[in-house]
């Protein structure tokens, strides 16, 4: 099967209503890391990225086509390290803290003057330690549809769904998986969504582009968050928590831990999105980043 990864974006701004107006200016970008490892990005526009975007566990950058087209403006989204075009970690390590070093660096050489970090899922655990251990880099927090009080429970839904098996006969059956677990989505979304996350192998069967060892949501282990509430606690940027209103990854006690930790955080919940909003509602979730842009 052909795949042109820069040849999509004309279907997610027809299937969201934007107004299309020729290929966006996207380039992927690689930065070295620890060990030699290269963390991969999608760097939209010719500007200085004002914007970077991180997306959830088992996912990629691609994850925020819709949202990036919607905003058109300069900004990064990168792939995770163990996720998308970036190099898997050889300890399969991909807790908050240590893919929030991986990020500083990249962002130090991608996005060195960014407005703001939005981050969603494994994404926004990881900017929550980004924020707190290298502040520079995040002079606004965005978090989506997460907290350090997720658990295995509240999460069990998305481990349902990256718990299957590890390779398809085909591309139809990776896509069935897909869709048999996303209902509310169209097919043509999750079409576009299995082709930027998995690959053809040479024998024709499928696997997805995703450390799934030791360390990742496919055994049913979540990252280590025990310190993760007190870092939030550290972070002095403004914070903004995105919520689902159809999710339950976050749950009101949830919200009201983080305003503890930080009495001035704003929460906005997104009427009839899950926990991937940028999926189910990726036109409101840039406006809500945005009107935070206009605001800084």
């Amino acid at each position: 099967m052909t795949y042109d990864e820069m040849g999509l974006f004309r279907e997610n701004a027809d299937e969201a209503g934007l107004e299309w107006k020729g290929p966006p200016a996207v380039a992927r970008r690689d930065v070295e890391v620890a060990d030699g490892r290269r963390v991969s990005a999608l760097v939209w526009g010719d500007a200085d990225p004002d914007l970077v975007l991180l997306h959830g566990g088992a996912q990629n950058s691609h994850t925020w086509d819709t949202v990036a087209l919607a905003l058109d403006r300069p900004l990064v989204a990168i792939d995770l390290p163990g996720h998308g075009h970036s190099d898997w970690r050889a300890d399969h390590h991909y807790s908050p803290s240590s893919l929030a070093d991986d990020v500083a660096v990249a962002m130090g050489e991608l996005a060195p003057r960014a407005a703001a970090v939005v981050g969603m899922s494994l994404g926004g655990l990881t900017a929550i330690s980004l924020a707190s251990r290298y502040p520079a880099r995040v002079p606004r927090l965005v978090v989506v549809d997460v907290t350090p009080g997720v658990d295995r429970a509240k999460a069990e839904p998305i481990i349902a769904f990256v718990s299957g098996p590890e390779r398809f006969a085909s591309f139809d059956e990776i896509l069935d998986r897909t869709v048999q677990h996303n209902p509310t989505r169209t097919l043509s979304s999750l079409r576009r969504g299995v082709l930027h996350n998995a690959r053809e192998l040479p024998d024709g069967s499928w696997e997805w582009r995703y450390d799934r060892v030791r360390g990742s949501l496919s055994d049913g282990a979540l990252p280590d968050m025990a310190d993760l509430w007190d870092e939030l606690e550290s972070v002095r940027a403004p914070c903004l928590l995105v919520r689902g209103g159809t999710s339950g990854v976050v749950g009101d006690e949830d919200v009201a831990e983080l305003q503890r930790r930080q009495p001035a955080a704003e929460v906005i919940v997104v009427d009839g999105a899950g926990h991937s909003i940028q999926g189910d509602k990726p036109v409101e979730l840039a406006g809500i980043i945005a009107e935070l842009l206009r605001r800084s």
